[in-house]
């Protein structure tokens, strides 16, 4: 259910009231003068306070004036008293107060007046929360920068091997050139051992040769400068399943 709090001075009054409203199924916190209120606002967010006027170190219209101006005020709150006027009652509202109970308060009287109250504060919820969703759909959309032109298209040698990289080219031939470059680049890093060229490119040791073999590519000699190579034929002739040992 909902969140009350009850300041009042009088243990009696905070006693009734709170049995009341538990039995109603609500949350009741209560405090015993303004000093206590305040700080159960400052701790907690509450859907209803009940603020008694006169109290003995500040009085209810007081307490409610500072809370608005402090903007501690997130839920209705209703006035009570045993010795209100007009004047107070007029007072309290002008200070956002919802509405004023006068004591002796009847069970029939705070239960109406308490429903009604909640009712207010879930509208006011509904409409607050309507209202920045709101203005977060309004705030200006950011258009990052169009990218810097390119003069021209990049020509790129890969180190290690006579491959040139030419964006320039048709994706296709790119594609298939940086293949190339990229088997090349792997089978010097690994020492042409095929095992781990083939774990290290994610690919089946027959995929790979499959590859090689498509792209023209050609293995380098093992135990000799990698920049000799033997062309894939050869070492597929040699030996068609290549032994991991000697690779």
């Amino acid at each position: 259910m909902s969140k009350i709090l009850i300041v009042d001075d009088e243990l009696g009054i905070r006693e009734m009231l709170s049995d009341i409203l538990t039995d109603e199924g609500h949350t009741v916190y209560t405090a015993d003068s303004a000093e206590a209120a305040r700080v159960f606002v400052l701790q907690d967010k509450y859907d209803l306070i009940l603020l008694d006027i006169w109290m003995p170190d500040t009085d209810g219209i007081t307490l409610l004036k500072e809370w608005g101006q402090r903007r501690l005020l997130h839920c209705p709150v209703v006035m009570m008293s045993g010795h209100g006027t007009i004047e107070n009652a007029v007072e309290a509202i002008r200070f956002g107060a919802l509405s004023f109970l006068e004591k002796p308060i009847s069970m029939q009287k705070l239960l109406s007046t308490v429903e009604h109250a909640l009712v207010v504060g879930q509208r006011q919820n509904t409409f607050a929360r309507y209202q920045q969703q709101k203005e977060k759909s309004q705030e200006p959309v950011v258009i990052a920068p169009a990218p810097q032109r390119l003069e021209s298209l990049p020509v790129l040698k890969i180190p290690g091997t006579d491959i040139t990289l030419d964006f320039n080219r048709p994706l296709k031939e790119l594609r298939d050139d940086f293949e190339k470059a990229y088997l090349s680049c792997l089978m010097s890093y690994e020492n042409c051992q095929m095992t781990k060229v083939a774990r290290h490119a994610g690919l089946e040791r027959t995929h790979l040769y499959r590859k090689l073999k498509l792209l023209n590519l050609e293995i380098p000699r093992l135990g000799s400068d990698l920049h000799k190579h033997t062309p894939l034929k050869d070492t597929l002739a040699h030996d068609s399943t290549p032994d991991p040992d000697h690779f």
